[in-house]
């Protein structure tokens, strides 16, 4: 399956036998949401072949795959339902979506069909509840009319991604109890996580991809020194931008926090970020990394503890305080928190500090403007016809630069990097990594986040590593396959 010409699955090849809970495991870009829409009807333009039973099945519509016993449980939970219509109705929405003769159209039957669906789940939904917009059920509960949605016509093949993404430890019990009996009645379950602990105690097959391929196939007992290996590659950076004598640096501290739960029910942390230091942290999807980063840089403040800047209480409650304290953050997605189609590369790099590049009377000054963008384009090899092309003419890696770029003008107390390197090719990916190494050299605290352990070996004086919310490693002496071994530590549902 390619799109644009680039590769996303490449020759993969998977059985899913009846009672058996498959895991499908892999880093970001793997290719799993791909294969899942595959499956699921909604990526049909594939050079594959997908049989249900041993027959060839076409897989053009979701429809047409849940007419063959494949139901999906996606892993954003918006895409399920339809707001403005009730609870009941989202229900029995898969057959209210029927034939216009549908009996259910009655809004008693449509109730009475409702009771049933929620019946599979035991959900203790009283009909005052049924009645209510589904908008304003919370996620968890949402999540769990999707399942039970899914479960009512007795599925050959569940798939379920990310599932507990939404659920408390209680709701994430009830789910394994429903994947257990699932197992006994002789569905496949295709069960898609980052939980080492969820995967270890419910699954029967690991598969892991990486670039697209299937790169492992482990029964149980599972080797997750091996299952990691296979996801991550192996955690052997070939050149690194590190210097030669890293280690514990005398820069003061510049970021600090006490006593911060990262992740609901988990121990408070603790964290020191030093000026003229790059830490990494290291994590795999749902580890508490971009809570991290939202939580330093006023995106969505923590909920308990306290901070320091420079040795003073610091609490942003937007990003804008942190703006103005020089707290920056380059964000996992570029595309819908950094960028603005439409606008130029001068545009989008003067955005957060208008006044810079204002004259009289707070009118922006073109002049300036592109004057401030030619630095940012020479100084990160930014490849652009010149600063008034448009964001989206930009390749990628080029689109990362000037996210990164923004923020170089400025001079960061402390920078952000929510893994800033994903989807840019190797080379911008050492443009950006020089970049933060330079920072550091001029006295700034930079933090990188990545489930990537090579990313963080090539540029990090310091690294963590952050497992279900708490700091299982901090170390001067990132020793790879230590890594490994402490990624791999398994922690059950929160």
């Amino acid at each position: 399956m390619s799109f644009g010409g680039k590769t996303v699955l490449d020759g993969v090849s998977l059985d899913l036998a009846p009672g058996g809970v498959t895991a499908l495991l892999g880093a970001n870009g793997a290719g799993k949401s791909t294969l899942i829409k595959v499956l699921s009807g909604v990526h049909a333009e594939h050079r594959g072949r997908v049989s249900v039973g041993g027959v060839a099945a076409e897989l053009r519509t979701p429809l047409a795959a849940q007419r063959l016993g494949i139901r999906t449980v996606h892993q954003h939970i918006a895409a399920g339902v339809v707001p403005g219509l009730s609870v009941a109705e989202n229900l029995v929405f898969d057959e209210l979506a029927g034939d216009r003769g549908n009996p259910l159209r009655s809004g008693r039957r449509v109730l009475l069909r409702a009771r049933e669906i929620k019946a599979t789940l035991d959900l203790n939904w009283s009909d005052r509840v049924l009645r209510r917009d589904v908008a304003e059920l919370g996620l968890s509960d949402q999540q769990l009319l999707i399942l039970a949605r899914a479960l009512s016509t007795r599925p050959r093949l569940l798939i379920l991604d990310e599932p507990t993404s939404a659920l408390s430890a209680a709701e994430a019990r009830r789910l394994f109890a429903i994947v257990e009996r699932l197992r006994s009645d002789g569905i496949a379950v295709l069960y898609v996580s980052h939980r080492l602990g969820e995967i270890d105690s419910l699954a029967d097959r690991l598969v892991v991809l990486r670039d697209g391929r299937v790169t492992a196939d482990l029964p149980r007992p599972f080797d997750w020194d091996a299952a990691l290996r296979a996801m991550l590659a192996t955690a052997q950076a070939a050149t690194t931008l590190r210097p030669a004598d890293a280690g514990p640096g005398n820069g003061e501290v510049a970021l600090s926090f006490r006593g911060v739960s990262l992740l609901p029910e988990r121990r408070p942390q603790d964290l020191e970020l030093r000026a003229g230091e790059v830490t990494g942290v290291v994590g795999l999807l749902g580890a508490g990394k971009t809570e991290l980063a939202a939580g330093l840089t006023g995106v969505a403040a923590f909920r308990d503890g306290g901070l320091e800047l420079d040795g003073k209480p610091y609490r942003p409650k937007h990003p804008a305080d942190a703006i103005r304290d020089g707290v920056y953050l380059v964000p996992e997605d570029r595309h819908a928190d950094a960028l603005i189609p439409g606008w130029s590369l001068a545009q989008n790099l003067s955005l957060p500090f208008l006044r810079s590049v204002s004259g009289f009377a707070g009118l922006i000054s073109p002049a300036r403007e592109a004057e401030r963008a030619r630095r940012t384009i020479a100084r990160l090899g930014v490849v652009a016809r010149d600063e008034h092309s448009l964001i989206e003419e930009l390749s990628g890696g080029n689109q990362q630069k000037i996210v990164v770029g923004r923020w170089l003008a400025q001079r960061p107390r402390v920078l952000v990097l929510d893994e800033p390197f994903r989807g840019v090719d190797i080379g911008a990916r050492r443009d950006i990594g020089r970049q933060a190494r330079a920072l550091a050299g001029d006295g700034a605290a930079v933090l990188v986040l990545s489930s990537d352990i090579d990313e963080v070996l090539e540029v990090a004086d310091r690294v963590l590593v952050l497992v279900d919310g708490e700091i299982r490693l901090d170390t001067y002496d990132p020793e790879p396959d230590r890594i490994l071994d402490t990624l791999a530590t398994l922690g059950g549902p929160r």
